[in-house]
């Protein structure tokens, strides 16, 4: 399996171009006096709905983009060394669906940033590893609720946080639930468990083995009942046997040499 965890240049090219690609944006807004906000998501207007594909890009500040930049170039180099089959696919995916699930449940403001790309990949991630019950996978799972467990506190309203501060706590709830399903529908069989034991598998009957057999409950060892150990022994038995008659000669325990002549 580790052969799975290749170290490429889009590994950093990924998630650097996409973080370097919302500064650009950041940059273009103020040098040329654009106002992008207006094409976030506005929730249940039809004119809204362009924000599900822009308002990652768009930030209302420094601070906001700044506080992105960071998990997403984190989280995103993860995704693209441990899953970078699905990579793209969770990225483009995740965009849109968490962007139409905020223009379903979101107040009636404009939802930017690209926290919720951030809960999708912290989600899927998450999630996705402990899916897959591989160690490393597992690890990383564990890994990125450590350090980002604490977002999870921002999928709920905030009431005491208003005004331009407001947190899109709508776009993070779409992205955390996007995340998860994008886990359950993106299979990852190159890092399934290969069986190689008969109790490994699923339907595996402890009650017929041999070896199982010797032990209660308890796991105690016990020996097996005399009929079943005597019909082993028979079994044995039987297996080297034969019905074929043999004729054995009696030879006498003499040395096959010519007697001395006197």
């Amino acid at each position: 399996m580790e052969k799975h965890f290749k170290f490429t240049t889009s590994v950093i090219a990924l998630p650097l171009f996409f973080v370097v690609f919302l500064w650009f944006v950041f940059w273009l807004e103020i040098r040329f006096g654009f106002d992008f906000i207006e094409n976030g998501i506005y929730p249940r207007t039809f004119s809204g709905l362009q924000g599900v594909l822009f308002s990652p890009f768009i930030h209302a500040d420094v601070e906001h983009l700044y506080n992105n930049s960071i998990p997403l170039l984190i989280l995103l180099a993860a995704l693209q060394f441990f899953y970078a089959e699905q990579a793209m696919k969770v990225i483009g995916y995740g965009i849109v669906v968490s962007g139409c699930i905020t223009w379903i449940i979101g107040r009636d403001n404009y939802h930017i940033g690209a926290s919720s790309l951030i809960y999708v990949l912290f989600s899927f991630v998450f999630f996705k590893g402990l899916q897959t019950k591989y160690n490393r996978l597992v690890a990383l799972s564990l890994a990125v609720i450590v350090v980002y467990g604490g977002l999870v506190w921002y999928v709920f309203p905030s009431p005491e946080i208003t005004g331009n501060k407001a947190i899109s706590w709508e776009g993070h709830l779409g992205g955390l639930l996007t995340g998860f399903f994008l886990s359950l529908v993106y299979k990852t069989p190159e890092y399934k468990k290969v069986i190689k034991y008969d109790w490994e598998h699923p339907d595996f009957d402890a009650s017929a083995d041999k070896f199982m057999q010797r032990f209660d409950d308890n796991g105690n060892f016990v020996n097996i009942p005399k009929s079943e150990e005597f019909e082993e022994q028979l079994g044995f038995v039987s297996y080297y046997t034969v019905n074929v008659p043999v004729n054995y000669e009696i030879v006498l325990n003499e040395k096959n040499e010519s007697k001395p002549e006197f």
